[in-house]
């Protein structure tokens, strides 16, 4: 049987991995000569992807550890520390036994919830509210990372979350600790624009000039059509090259949008086969409806003006001015203050984005199932 070669999660070496050739090699050049890197993209645009890719290469496989944590789904200074600790002693198990011992040996005050396993294998048995004293074990983690037996590179994904949590200052104390560590160099990644550019070009802010800035754009287009073209032609199939450019145009050269439809059209074309456009129209059908219970809870926990505002955006041109009057007055919405206030909260809910004060809907099914209704 043959594997589909357009995967839409994780990684899996560099056959299935598309392009990305100068920003793998930009972004560890950055990071072997000391710099720290702020990664700053739309989501699903692949930055994930090309740090996975980035530290599979042999000159950092060798010569470094390798963490990449991701706090999207964080709340809190605990949960942050929860998950740095687990994320650095899940990636030590694979090492020899010196290096997740010391880890152990270090962090003192997670030390009882990490016990091992009937192969003498570490594992990790803390639950999030077992941090007590997120400071403390913090504190602890950093000290590893300062004094473990090979430099780390460590990728914090989504790390605009941090802004977010309740307690006070946690920007000011992760530069402090990631100021003084000497042995540890940082990928800061992260999908809203606005705060990311903030959070590191903000002279009032912490992390002010602390990382190179790095953005990610959609891959070109003739580099997909290559990358289609060849896997499909590697399992005895073809896919004309106007279904190509139709995916790549649809979702505007969005990296996980094209891996998901690609997916789906190499699931639907049989060996010998050549896949058209209808094939294309078929599997965006297919991606929209197997979404279609999400989205519609997705609408029963919005109020009605921001469920309006959502619909508004859905059937108007991009680029639009949602606060304008022409605007309001099209889609009978009530003020500009009352569709401010929807525009923050569905920003809140991370279900639109915005740039330069225009706003988009960024889950490209949801924006073209709300397109339906």
């Amino acid at each position: 049987m043959i594997k589909n070669p357009f995967l839409t999660y994780g990684y899996n070496g560099p056959e299935y991995f598309c392009d990305r050739v100068m920003e793998t090699k930009r972004l560890t050049s950055l990071l072997v000569n000391g710099n720290h890197v702020a990664l700053i993209s739309p989501r699903r645009m692949g930055k994930t992807g090309l740090i996975r890719h980035c530290f599979a290469q042999e000159e950092l496989q060798e010569h470094y550890y390798l963490f990449i944590v991701d706090i999207y789904a964080t709340k809190s200074l605990a949960e942050f520390t929860y998950s740095l600790g687990r994320t650095i002693l899940s990636a030590l198990k694979s090492k020899e036994r010196k290096a997740w011992e010391r880890f152990i040996q270090i962090v003192g005050s997670l030390r009882t919830g990490i016990t091992l396993d009937a192969l003498g294998q570490p594992s990790w048995n803390l639950e999030i509210g077992d941090v007590l004293s997120p400071k403390v074990s913090l504190d602890e983690i950093f000290r590893y990372l300062n004094s473990a037996d090979k430099p780390c590179l460590v990728a914090i994904d989504e790390f605009q979350t941090i802004m977010d949590y309740p307690e006070q200052n946690v920007e000011a104390l992760l530069r402090t600790y990631i100021q003084d560590c000497n042995n540890a160099w940082f990928v800061f990644s992260g999908s809203k624009r606005p705060m990311m550019g903030e959070m590191f070009s903000s002279p009032a802010r912490p992390f002010y000039q602390s990382a190179s800035t790095m953005s990610l754009k959609a891959i070109p287009f003739d580099a997909y059509q290559e990358f289609i073209s060849h896997h499909f032609q590697q399992a005895g199939k073809q896919i004309e090259a106007e279904a190509i450019q139709y995916t790549y145009e649809f979702f505007e050269g969005t990296t996980w949008y094209i891996q998901k439809i690609c997916n789906e059209l190499f699931a639907m074309t049989e060996q010998g086969s050549t896949c058209r456009i209808k094939e294309v129209d078929m599997a965006i059908s297919y991606a929209v409806e197997e979404k279609n219970d999400t989205f519609q809870d997705l609408m029963t926990r919005l109020t009605a003006k921001q469920k309006n505002l959502l619909l508004a955006l859905a059937h108007s041109e991009k680029g639009v001015q949602p606060t304008g009057g022409q605007f309001i007055r099209k889609y009978h919405l009530t003020s500009a203050s009352a569709v401010q206030r929807s525009l923050s909260a569905l920003q809140e809910k991370d279900i639109i984005t915005s740039n330069n004060g225009q706003y988009f809907i960024y889950d490209y099914f949801l924006y073209y199932w709300l397109k339906q209704q």
